[in-house]
């Protein structure tokens, strides 16, 4: 099969176009004929090295944890799908080997949902780490209730596309920092309020809004921005971070809770985030394509950061 190869950590220029053995699936698991992978931060991180002491890693390695296509095989203990499926999931193994920038993959058909037929290939491979990374974030881990004030940094970005929605269907007010450009764009999924991080202080512009503070702060940016955002919560109030665990003297300064989410492979709550995109109660975010074999390219504009919605690659 054609696939993307890392051979050793370094920049995107280590990236190369290669044929490897198709993989079969074991007992349990689903062979999936890739149409489109997403491509996202923990990429590039994985391709620099910095999750080298946290993760398992096995060279040459396929980067890529998001996927979208077809069944094409099935283990002998799977009963839930068949051969032309159409599926997506969000493909996280324990070692960092077999990833989706590849024609096919072998996954545990626990961990993988029917796809929406309401989207196309392109747009649902955009869906799984980021539709889970909100999903998780928002719900399982900072118990976010109808009712509450939120906000989400960086609501035009992938992650933060899907949790303006999850928010909003949840009930709660939802507010978020985008650049003037994408304004218009976050506002259509469901914002309240929309703050230029470029143009204002941000968070100065919140507390004058709610000088009593917010409930919960859903954190995609981490440094300064995390840290000062403490200061916006109410007594009680909760934080979550996806890109790194808040500091435990700030929570306790401030009378909240500090919380870290690193995603994990989830297949009953992708197949409800499927299901609310089916019903129209939750719409697709924007995609770029491009091909496979300008994977470096891709990783290099994701790492640009600012982006609208996702990078997909285009398989087949």
């Amino acid at each position: 099969m054609k696939a993307i190869v890392l051979e050793e950590f370094g920049g995107a220029d280590r990236l190369k176009l290669a044929q490897l053995p198709t993989p079969s699936p074991g007992p349990s698991e689903v062979q999936i004929q890739i149409a489109y992978a997403a491509v996202n931060p923990v990429d590039w991180k994985i391709r620099e090295g910095r999750l080298k002491n946290r993760v398992p890693h096995e060279f040459p390695l396929i980067p890529g944890w998001d996927a979208t296509g077809t069944i094409s095989a099935v283990g002998k203990n799977v009963r839930r799908f068949k051969v032309g499926d159409s599926v997506f999931a969000y493909c996280r193994k324990p070692t960092i080997k077999w990833g989706t920038y590849a024609e096919y993959i072998c996954y545990e058909a626990d961990n993988v949902a029917f796809k929406p037929a309401a989207l196309s290939f392109a747009q649902a491979a955009a869906i799984p780490l980021a539709g889970l990374t909100a999903w998780q974030s928002l719900f399982d881990s900072a118990q976010l209730k109808k009712g509450e004030i939120v906000l989400i940094h960086a609501g035009a970005g992938g992650v933060g596309s899907l949790a303006i929605q999850f928010a909003k269907l949840a009930g709660a007010c939802v507010l978020t920092t985008a650049s003037e450009s994408n304004h218009a764009y976050v506002k259509q999924l469901g914002a309240d309020i929309v703050i230029d991080y470029k143009q204002q202080n941000a968070l100065e512009s919140i507390k004058a809004l709610y000088p009593k503070g917010i409930d919960v702060v859903f954190d995609t940016v981490g440094g300064e921005t995390q840290k000062k955002s403490f200061e916006l919560l109410k007594e009680g109030g909760r934080l979550v971070s996806i890109v790194e665990p808040p500091d435990n003297s700030l929570s306790e300064a401030h009378h909240a809770k500090g919380l870290y989410v690193f995603v994990t492979p989830n297949g009953g709550e992708l197949q409800h985030i499927s299901d609310l995109i089916q019903q129209g109660k939750v719409g697709p975010i924007q995609i770029q394509e491009l091909p496979l074999e300008k994977a470096s390219e891709a990783q290099e504009k994701n790492q640009k950061g600012q982006s609208k919605g996702k990078i997909v690659l285009k398989i087949r």
